[in-house]
């Protein structure tokens, strides 16, 4: 955005030169301007840098018309993007803005109807040399290419990559052996490009390593490029350093046709949509529908008097589409061995998984899919207790043993953040002195959260890793399916992490560290679980099994239908522990009629993100910074909302770097890489929470009574006094102006309402803003579960069996109602009563159990409930109350559970 509000403004400034309007400081403001977008130019093959060569003589020359003519028109092409559909002259400006139309006619000026993008060329040579290469490559282009691209030509290992971080056209690099360390520019805003690369000893590279250390860090900022490598050096031994980060490595001077060819065929292998191309393909024939499916090929619709309107509305490609899986038209889901089979393994090299598997019916199947394919009846489950329902429904299917780990609140805004890592490690260094590691199958988070609190995966497998070397992680990332795409995002990655920890117990370097940070641990008294929680631990390398796997919605952050999910895994024991377990469990929960449709668009969702998700991930955490500055800083929003902050979501003890904000008024952008790098806990910048308790507005009223019924400004989660806007790929800069636009509105109803209130009317609003601002019920933790259910209950460790007391509920007999609003249920606690839940009590908000079957219910939970001003409480009925345990079926539970 900076780069194209910076045109805009140099546009603007030359139309009132050329006008004849200039102001005294328009002359200097141009110039600072031009100089500011010279060097991001020399970054991008439109305009690029013989442009803006031009545009400094024409301005030296005050030929303010022609100036304007030509800022105009290049202004025009950045913000349609018509210079990646033609080409666009602006080599000759004489009556530049009458030629669109013959451009557009013009076979020369090659029409491009073809996807577009561009080539960095890594080599210090002259221009000349430049235009010699270019041309050499662009000779070589043909009708019949599926792409067309620019080159783009940068001297520096530093140019290098700023180009691929500023620069998302650049979709192959070509790393000749000829170039410089050092970028000859210094622009505060290059240099973030520069920071988020996180180089370390930069100086320290010898010249011939340049080209292998480039192809690494451009690799693992952006694994989705082809890289070229062209060496001087014996290239069989080059050939073996660069390992996967090259597709080839060519010797001295490559040959340009080869070149081009490989160039174009690394962008293919990322455009192939193989099932979604077959469904296509499978729409075009003429078959005769004789299964089980009416609605095939749209013969029901097409022929009936009534619904014709259905197809009008969707199309008939939708039902030529459709067919029957058992019909033999396209491969199946179940037993996949064509196109779906060759997609998934697509996605996994997209994602950074080692196997991806497709679901039809969202990430709670699949999450109950990989507990069931992992967990056995009496394995010990670690869970995030306000994870999503379908984890827990999972707990009840496997027959886990289950351990509820309680996250850190945020009572003031109520809502929960994450489970600190010290939590989790004194919960399996208690197992581990309990004699129970072994059983000990996996540890279930969600990262990141609805909120936004994302954790420090790769800190927290290792450190959990060093307790129980072959533990399973869960992690559900439903709402972080971007992510991959994100170069600082990534790192905070379940299929990152694994592979970043394989690699690093693989070498050498993390031998030697480990036997001295044991040497350190040696001084820890055995027993000593305090001690051990102060320390950074290592797992043994001889010891440790990577073992990752990560649900994620993909309809929910990038484009697929809805319940368009995967599950994604790095198992290092997957093929001799899981696959039969596996691949039973996804045949239990998955459908035999699975939908084609949603099939095909997480297929063409991958192609998205692996050719342009760098650039819209990019865009959607600019956008969600603009909509956080603007709340700051506008002096009516800002007095009535407030955009909280990492300060505010996130204790100091998990925030090693200190950042408190993404943005401050005062000091502006903050860097955040540190904090990325190193804090317990970081905050998603996409999403953004509105603090609204000032307003006298609960968080569920603000979002159905004002956002939605006036405004049509959809959102997914409130708290009692917040709402989330989240910023996804498909956002737009003019729905975060009408988001602003709408929210100044609402400032200014409220201002004009408060102004008109007598006395009493004051007096209900200023209460109505304390009760949500002060009077807000603390959260409450997970209490226990009863000893009925618990089948070590004179044990030290509080794992549960929900299973037993799920089933248990189902016999009418054994359980009973306690009212919350008549007293009886108060009583019977003041009584002395232990009374334990027979249900699932999920609130909404916040939408996780506040009670679990088989969990006893404290004070605070009661609490907790009676001050929740939410409609909606599954499992809960006002009517009759809580549905609870007779006392008999407790005592009878308990004897079972000891004849165990």
């Amino acid at each position: 955005m900076f780069r194209a509000d910076t045109w805009n403004r140099i546009k603007n400034l030359c139309q009132r030169l050329a006008e004849g309007r200039g102001r005294p400081d328009d002359l200097e403001a141009v110039s600072s301007l031009i100089e500011q977008v010279s060097p991001m130019e020399e970054y991008f093959a439109f305009p690029g840098r013989l442009v803006v060569l031009q545009i400094k003589s024409l301005f030296r020359d005050e030929a303010y018309e022609e100036l304007f003519a030509l800022v105009n028109k290049i202004v025009g092409a950045l913000m349609s993007e018509s210079y990646r559909r033609k080409h666009i002259n602006l080599h000759s400006i004489i009556d530049v803005s009458e030629q669109d139309e013959e451009e557009a006619e013009d076979n020369d000026e090659r029409i491009r109807r073809r996807p577009y993008f561009e080539v960095l060329i890594v080599d210090d040579i002259s221009h000349a040399q430049q235009r010699q290469q270019r041309d050499s490559l662009t000779d070589f282009r043909r009708d019949e290419d599926a792409f067309t691209y620019e080159p783009i030509f940068v001297p520096s290992f530093e140019d290098a990559l700023i180009a691929v971080l500023f620069n998302p056209a650049i979709q192959s690099v070509v790393i000749r052996f000829g170039f410089k360390l050092r970028s000859a520019h210094n622009m505060p805003v290059l240099n973030r490009y520069l920071m988020q690369a996180q180089l370390e000893n930069l100086d320290d590279l010898e010249p011939q390593d340049y080209g292998v250390a480039l192809a690494d860090v451009v690799n693992a900022m952006r694994p989705e490029l082809d890289l070229y490598l062209v060496t001087d050096q014996a290239v069989e031994d080059i050939a073996g350093r660069v390992g996967d980060a090259c597709r080839r490595v060519f010797y001295n001077r490559e040959d340009f046709l080869e070149l081009h060819t490989n160039i174009l065929r690394g962008v293919d292998a990322r455009y192939d949509t193989p099932f979604f191309t077959a469904l296509k393909q499978y729409s075009k024939q003429p078959t005769g529908v004789f299964h089980a499916m009416p609605i095939s090929r749209g013969k029901s619709i097409a022929k009936s008097h009534w619904i014709k309107d259905m197809g009008e509305f969707y199309g008939m490609n939708i039902f030529l589409a459709e067919t029957s899986a058992t019909s033999g038209g396209l491969d199946s889901l179940l037993e996949p061995h064509g196109p779906i089979k060759k997609a998934q393994e697509m996605a996994a090299r997209a994602f950074g998984a080692r196997k991806t598997f497709f679901a039809t019916n969202g990430t709670s199947t699949c999450n109950k899919i990989v507990v069931q394919a992992l967990v056995r009846p009496g394995d010990i489950v670690l869970v995030d207790r306000d994870c999503h329902k379908s984890h827990h429904y999972g707990m009840v299917l496997s027959g886990a043993e289950v351990i509820y780990l309680d996250s850190f609140p945020l009572h003031q805004y109520s809502m929960y953040g994450a489970v600190p890592l010290r939590e989790i490690k004194k919960i399996l260094l208690e197992l581990k002195a309990a004699g129970k590691l072994h059983r000990v199958k996996m540890l279930l988070l969600t990262n990141c959260t609805f909120d936004g609190i994302v954790y420090n995966v790769e800190r927290y497998m290792e450190e959990c890793l060093a307790i129980k070397p072959d533990l399973v992680f869960l992690w559900d990332e439903a709402w972080f399916g971007f992510a991959r795409f994100g170069p600082t995002y990534r790192t905070r990655t379940a299929m990152h992490s694994a592979d970043t920890l394989r690699k690093k117990y693989k070498s050498e370097a993390y031998r030697t560290l480990y036997a001295k940070k044991q040497k350190e641990l040696a001084k820890v008294k055995d027993g000593d679980i305090d001690g051990l929680l102060e320390k950074h631990l290592y797992p043994d390398p001889d010891k440790v099994r990577i073992r990752a796997y990560a649900t994620q919605s993909t309809h929910k952050t990038l484009t697929a239908l809805r319940q368009g999910s995967m599950i994604h895994m790095y198992d290092q024991d997957f093929n001799s522990k899981v696959e039969e377990s596996f691949h039973e469990a996804y045949m239990t929960h998955t459908s035999t009629s699975p939908n084609y449709q949603i099939l095909a668009s997480l297929d063409v969702g991958r192609r998205q993100v692996e050719l342009e998700g760098f650039d819209l991930v990019q865009k959607q955490v600019e956008l969600a910074m603009v909509l956080r500055q603007r709340v700051s800083t506008h002096p009516l929003l800002s007095k009535h909302f407030k955009v909280l902050t990492v300060r505010d979501m996130i204790p100091a003890e998990h925030r090693q770097s200190g950042i408190e904000s993404y943005y401050d008024p005062e000091r502006g952008w903050n860097e955040i890489w540190d904090a990325w790098s190193g804090d317990e806990f970081c905050l998603d910048a996409t999403r953004v929470t509105l603090f609204v308790g000032g307003t006298g507005l609960d968080g569920d009223t603000f979002k159905n009574d004002v956002l939605m019924d006036q405004y049509g400004i959809q959102i997914n989660k409130t708290s009692r006094n917040t709402v989330l806007f989240m910023t996804n790929i498909g956002t737009t800069r003019s729905s975060i102006a009408y988001l602003i636009e709408i929210l100044v509105k609402i400032a200014k109803d409220l201002e004009e309402r408060t102004e008109d209130m007598n006395g009493p009317e004051r007096r209900v609003h200023e209460k109505k803003v304390h009760s949500l601002t002060h009077e807000l019920p603390p959260l409450p933790d997970f209490s226990r579960f009863h000893d009925a259910f618990r089948p070590d209950p004179n044990g030290t460790t509080p794992e549960g069996d929900m299973r037993t007391a799920f089933f248990l509920a189902y016999a009418e007999e054994e359980c009973e109602y306690l009212g919350l609003t008549d007293g009886t249920l108060a009583k019977a606690m003041e009584e002395g009563r232990q009374v334990v839940s027979a249900t699932f009590i999920i609130p909404y908000p916040p939408g996780f159990p506040i009670l679990v079957p088989g969990q006893v219910v404290s004070d605070e939970i009661i609490e907790f409930l009676r001050n929740l001003d939410v409609k909606e409480i599954h499992g809960y009925r006002s009517d009759l109350g809580l549905r609870v345990f007779t006392e008999d079926a407790l005592v009878r539970s308990a004897e079972r559970m000891r004849g165990k």
